[in-house]
């Protein structure tokens, strides 16, 4: 499991973490990046060790040149439709042009396979390029890891430590797969260098209820959490069409209301994934929430009970 793979998006949070997952399984890593990256960053991946070139107009010629030689491309651009779409629609066409063999998509999300379109702006992003990956002339492999597990102590809406609660709509019972950003990036450089990957693959680090979320912060904390439950998925739905409404935060990647349609798939039920391929690659150790959790409290200067929002 050598070769070179070039990964877009390496100043990212995940695209950084897949970088340094690559060169510790040994591989070749060539990173694209446009001249307005972060110098800091690019200096970071330069020093894990990855060749670092710099893109001027982000075509399929200049790409093409980039993928010469390489075994796969890892994609972990983020943005809008701009990006996920066109951007990534031109860094595909320059690996085929180059004769890379295998391609990953930025995708990293819950498994939208199985939800319908039109509910998630995101996810349907996604979903419209693979309308043009599948009919590309290149092995692609998609890899769905849930929720990030990170996104819990703070960004993902759930856990409010101020307030002792943990927030769930519907069912409190329905469990969510959750992954850490390092453990998805783990899985993926494992998946850049194995030439026998399938088109989809499903990882979790960790599969939890919120009720069970609740149970693993109190044990953590050693502060009693109950559940906030303040209605279904239906309530859910109507205040995800008002937020739109009054906030539409047109160009903004994570609006209220993109967090709040995550929030309804994640609980829905639909994108919860029954077989898991965890065990591809047995050397990879995962991570919990309660690793996350511990983890997190462990960093903070605070008491628990005053962490986070409230």
């Amino acid at each position: 499991m050598t070769g070179t793979v070039l990964v877009a998006g390496g100043t990212g949070e995940l695209g950084g973490r897949i970088v340094r997952a690559l060169r510790a399984n040994g591989a070749t890593v060539r990173v694209v990046a446009r001249p307005g990256s972060d110098r800091a960053k690019i200096n970071a991946l330069s020093q894990a060790g990855a060749h670092v070139v710099i893109i001027d107009n982000w075509t399929v010629s200049e790409l093409a040149g980039a993928c010469q030689g390489v075994a796969c491309v890892v994609s972990a651009l983020s943005g809008l439709g701009e990006t996920i779409i066109d951007a990534q629609r031109t860094l595909l066409d320059a690996a085929i042009a180059a004769g890379v063999p295998r391609f990953i998509p930025s995708d990293y999300s819950i498994d939208f396979t199985k939800l319908p379109a039109g509910r998630n702006r995101n996810l349907d992003l996604r979903r419209a390029f693979h309308s043009y990956l599948d009919s590309a002339p290149i092995a692609a492999t998609t890899i769905f890891n849930g929720a990030f597990a990170d996104m819990i102590t703070g960004q993902m809406p759930i856990i409010l430590f101020g307030l002792h609660r943990v927030l769930v709509w519907g069912n409190a019972d329905q469990r969510i797969d959750f992954t850490t950003m390092d453990d998805t990036a783990a899985f993926t450089a494992k998946t850049a260098l194995d030439e026998t990957t399938p088109r989809f693959l499903r990882i979790a680090g960790d599969e939890k209820s919120l009720r069970e979320v609740c149970t693993v912060v109190s044990d953590v904390t050693g502060k009693p959490f109950s559940l906030l439950r303040p209605g279904g998925l239906s309530l859910l739905g109507g205040l995800i069409r008002v937020a739109r409404f009054v906030a539409p935060g047109k160009g903004e990647l994570y609006p209220a209301w993109q967090g709040m349609q995550y929030m309804r798939d994640m609980l829905d039920g639909r994108a919860k994934t029954a077989v898991l391929d965890n065990d591809r690659y047995p050397d990879l150790r995962w991570h919990s929430l309660r690793d996350v959790l511990s983890d997190f409290l462990h960093r903070q200067p605070a008491e628990p009970n005053q962490i986070g929002p409230a």
